[in-house]
């Protein structure tokens, strides 16, 4: 099977999350990687068992070298669906481009790993092991996916990890944390007849909005090298049920992107503060319903980083990073697994991926390829 042929394979199972069934497509890597020699497991997790992974191994021993890809894809939106110009799960070449749903994100640097362990497969022996990682569940944030793996033993700790995501073949190292919460405004409903008698809890919020938007911009004073500033964005606000009634409650969810060394119950600390600061009265006002995605950094100061640099400035017309990833991945959740460095790599860009007509472009995912066997050979080839 060739490598345009591999992914085209890939991109005609569909793998929508959600649901979230990978069965299909982990099966389908499984096959590949039992053809050649590999040690195959597949672990789902009992709550969503249909969140099946697939984690090849070949060789033994160390230095030990991860591929990470995740085989879930984002559905396809109804507003979406009518702008596609081909059949989404076709996988139809053109000028050049693999156009498809998961072509970019994440099935053409799947595709290249799965190519680099079919190459590494045909040696005698290797220098150490590589382990294939084709991961459920990042796009709903990773917890029954890459962390349960991580956490329930299944992954090994390993000195050089590589997960595929969207950054022109270059390196990044590293992409923000998320923060939401949620602020609620109580007041007291009256007739807007008579406005007066009552609390507005929507305009108690927009108080509240601009303390936030305000604390946004005072963020910009601290910047990462490579990812740049954390930012807060309110994203959702509901409030009042007619225009001819004063509204007594109202609510809003904001987004906080933390910088790698940010803590997040400093975060938290922070936007109470902004809440509990403002004069609200008679209006009361209440900040919680934390959720947060941790983020992640590293410091490419290992051989293997340099190593991986080197192969990248030896395909690539450009500087080969370090960059930041502006999106979130699994990289998040392999943190404590990666003794060495770890670092976000693969074709194209992300702003290609969860839209009508995703493609990869074919000479970026040969480049792909290129890099990571280069690396693979020069890391776990014998002489």
């Amino acid at each position: 099977m060739d490598a345009v042929e591999l992914l085209l394979r890939l991109v005609r199972i569909p793998s929508p999350n959600p649901p979230g069934d990978t069965i299909a497509i982990a099966d389908f890597v499984a096959e590949q990687m039992r053809a050649i020699g590999c040690e195959v497991r597949q672990p789902a997790p009992p709550q969503k068992s249909f969140a099946r992974n697939t984690i090849a191994t070949l060789g033994r021993g160390e230095p030990r070298v991860m591929l990470h890809a995740h085989i879930d894809t984002v559905p396809i939106a109804a507003t979406e669906a009518q702008n596609w110009s081909v059949d989404p799960y076709a996988g139809v070449v053109r000028n050049g481009a693999l156009y498809g749903k998961g072509s970019i994100d994440d099935k053409a640097v799947l595709a290249s790993m799965m190519l680099v362990m079919m190459e590494a497969a045909q040696q005698p022996e290797l220098d150490g092991s590589l382990v294939l990682v084709a991961a459920a569940e990042e796009e709903v944030g990773g917890q029954l996916g890459t962390k349960w793996l991580a956490n329930n033993g299944h992954l090994p700790v390993c000195d050089f990890i590589i997960v595929g995501e969207q950054t022109g073949n270059k390196a990044a190292t590293a992409h923000k944390g998320v923060l939401r919460a949620t602020v609620r405004t109580t007041g007291k409903s009256v007739h807007a007849t008579n406005p007066n008698r009552g609390v507005n809890a929507i305009v108690a919020m927009s108080k509240i909005i601009a303390a936030l938007d305000r604390y946004h911009h005072d963020l910009a004073r601290v910047i990462h090298p490579v990812v740049g500033a954390p930012t807060c964005n309110v994203g959702v606000i509901a409030g009042g049920s007619t225009a001819n009634a004063v509204p007594d409650a109202c609510a809003i969810q904001l987004d906080r992107r933390m910088i790698p060394g940010e803590k997040p119950e400093e975060v938290v600390g922070e936007l109470r503060a902004v809440v509990e600061s403002l004069a609200l009265e008679p209006a009361t006002a209440s900040i919680g319903g934390f959720v947060y995605s941790r983020w992640f950094d590293s410091a490419l100061n290992t051989d293997h980083a340099r190593r991986f640099l080197d192969c990248v400035r030896g395909h690539l017309d450009a500087d080969p990073g370090p960059i930041g990833y502006l999106p979130g991945s699994d990289a998040k959740h392999l943190m404590d697994l990666a003794r060495g460095d770890m670092i976000i790599f693969g074709p194209g860009s992300y702003e290609v991926a969860h839209a009508a007509d995703e493609h990869v472009r074919l000479d970026d995912y040969a480049q792909t390829t290129d890099i990571l066997r280069d690396f693979v050979r020069q890391t776990l080839y014998p002489g």
